[in-house]
């Protein structure tokens, strides 16, 4: 199939993914321009969210003498995945389908050294009068049973172009630093194939343990943090 470079420039060609009906690819291509304006405009997004929290950052940098935020990564979801996903969904493979439907195309992770630098810059961005909040879901109060933790939130942001301003979607990930290093390890392990099921549940309770550390070790740098502050 057509497959868009990072740049969203030129085209290069992958091979076509079994689930794929010709027809409906046929239908695709037909948009392919609508759906380079599209990509243009998640990554547009992306950038004003990053931006944001990198205001944010230099702000509490001169008033608290420290950076609240360690790191921002960006992602923007390969269309592979974003064919996959409609797929899996029993959705329509067009460009409004992707609009309407998908909600983690153009994603932004906000790392942080701490669990509160978390809270405070998501009051912060959420006050901002730009800024509409879709959905939140707080796996630090309420992890997931592997152990995952992080703050997602589904966020719209205006993009001002040319001739009109249009909203977009993009999910923001806040995590701290502990809490990265565990869900990198943890996505890594989850793909690897052929494991015993045995082994895989043994395998999925250490996991469950190192997050459990994880956490605890999260709880001991914010008191740590507290104490001194």
């Amino acid at each position: 199939m057509e497959r868009l470079d990072p740049e969203m420039k030129t085209l290069s060609i992958t091979p076509l993914p079994e689930f794929v009906n010709t027809n409906a690819l046929d239908d695709f291509r037909q948009h392919i321009r609508s759906l380079k304006v599209l990509m243009s405009r998640y990554r547009s997004a992306m950038m004003e969210v990053e931006t944001k929290f990198k205001v944010l950052n230099e702000e509490f940098s001169l008033a608290n003498d420290r950076n609240h935020i360690e790191s921002i990564k960006v992602r923007l979801k390969s269309m592979d995945s974003i064919l996959e996903k409609l797929h899996r969904r029993g959705l329509p493979m067009t460009v409004e389908s992707v609009e309407q439907n998908l909600t983690d195309v153009a994603g932004v992770r906000v790392i942080c050294p701490f669990v509160d630098d978390i809270y405070v810059l998501v009051d912060c961005l959420l006050r901002q009068t730009d800024v509409e909040l879709l959905q939140v879901k707080d796996y630090i109060k309420h992890p997931k049973e592997n152990g995952y933790r992080s703050l997602h939130l589904i966020i719209t942001v205006p993009i001002f172009l040319r001739e009109e301003t249009c909203r977009m979607k993009v999910e923001v990930q806040l995590r701290t630093i502990a809490m990265d290093f565990w869900a990198s390890l943890e996505h890594q392990l989850r793909y690897k194939k052929d494991i015993p099921q045995a082994i895989s549940e043994k395998l999925s309770a250490d996991l469950k343990e190192c997050a459990d550390i994880s956490a605890m070790l999260d709880q001991r740098m914010q008191d740590i943090k507290d104490r001194i502050e």
